[in-house]
């Protein structure tokens, strides 16, 4: 895995995604960073949670850029260069800011156990919610850009049968769902430029998700049973990280400041979601069953449908989203070739 690892570092770059001009575009919000999509002027644009899954391809999609990305996380990784910083620390962070010069953070930290969330409040508020706030106001003491990922998982307290838009009524239903919602009211009451992008289902080949797990269990166990009445959209994180360098490459930012939301294109369960890693791995002798989410007992109770509508995000940014199966498969074939 290690060699893998570093063989992605060094090839960086993302992939070829369409474009087309989006639709009465122009105009620049007031206190947004201008740059215009030709502008040679670099940025330097800080990295948090880099060690993560998203922060990881984010260090893979940006090899090459003329912007300098700064990588910080609160430990080192083996193998690449990570910046320790923080982002509880407001000082700490308008250091840095300063230091380097920074002119846009992506933050990719977050405090991501669901369930453990649930006892360990306090700390999910500051690092979901509190965090979020002070990197958005050292970037506006600089008039810089803050992107913030956020989740799904600020819907599910309503019974939803349609994708979910962005200016929908968040309804969470835990504590995580619930802080990273307070994160992004914390965001847009800075008045700093940002970009929020609501994701969900996020795998890769880096660290701990789901289709490592079931990558794992399917071909170690007879027969499985998995959730089939909790839908949604897998998003591989290489995509997303594509698109946030893809807008930050080409200052697509000027002018659309808000919530946008990204997955792959698509819709599945957990259960479903399972039978294609299984046949795409050939895993084919685990006996995988549908069952109700009643039988796996949890502290949270999680959206039954979060799939979430990619529309404006299509509109305003002309990118194309890759189809969920299309690139589960890529990411099964870089897991299986390690």
């Amino acid at each position: 895995m290690r060699h893998y690892i570093k063989n992605r570092y060094e090839w960086g770059g993302n992939p070829l995604i369409s474009h087309k001009t989006p639709k009465g575009k122009g105009s620049i919000t007031v206190g947004l960073p201008h740059f215009r999509e030709n502008n040679k002027e670099d940025m330097n644009i800080l990295v948090t949670g880099a060690n993560g899954q998203l922060g990881n391809e984010m260090r893979i999609v940006s090899k090459g850029s003329k912007d300098k990305y700064i990588f910080t996380d609160v430990t080192e990784q083996d193998g690449v260069e990570t910046t320790i910083l923080d982002i509880t620390d407001l000082k700490a962070i308008k250091k840095m800011v300063k230091d380097y010069n920074v002119k846009a953070i992506v933050n990719c930290a977050a405090y991501t156990n669901v369930d453990k969330a649930e006892t360990d409040k306090e700390f999910c508020e500051l690092l979901n919610a509190k965090a979020p706030e002070n990197l958005a106001v050292a970037m506006k003491e600089v008039n810089g850009l803050l992107v913030h990922i956020s989740t799904d998982y600020v819907f599910g307290g309503d019974a939803y049968n349609t994708p979910c838009k962005e200016d929908q009524k968040g309804t969470p239903t835990g504590v995580y769902g619930l802080t990273k919602l307070h994160g992004e009211e914390n965001v847009k009451k800075s008045e700093v430029a940002y970009l929020i992008f609501r994701t969900a289902w996020l795998y890769s080949e880096f660290g701990k998700n789901f289709v490592k797990t079931m990558l794992n269990l399917t071909s170690t166990r007879p027969q499985l049973k998995v959730v089939f009445d909790q839908v949604g959209t897998p998003t591989y994180a290489f995509d997303l990280a594509s698109a946030i360098f893809t807008i930050l490459e080409n200052r697509k930012f000027n002018g659309n400041t808000g919530i946008y939301h990204y997955s792959n294109e698509g819709v599945t369960s957990w259960y479903d979601f399972t039978k294609v890693i299984a046949e795409l791995s050939g895993n084919d002798t685990s006996d995988i069953q549908p069952c109700h989410s009643v039988e796996f007992p949890s502290p949270v109770t999680r959206p039954s449908f979060s799939v979430l509508d990619k529309t404006k995000f299509k509109e305003t940014f002309g990118m194309a989203v890759p189809y969920w199966t299309d690139s589960l498969k890529r990411c099964i074939n870089n897991l299986m070739n390690v």
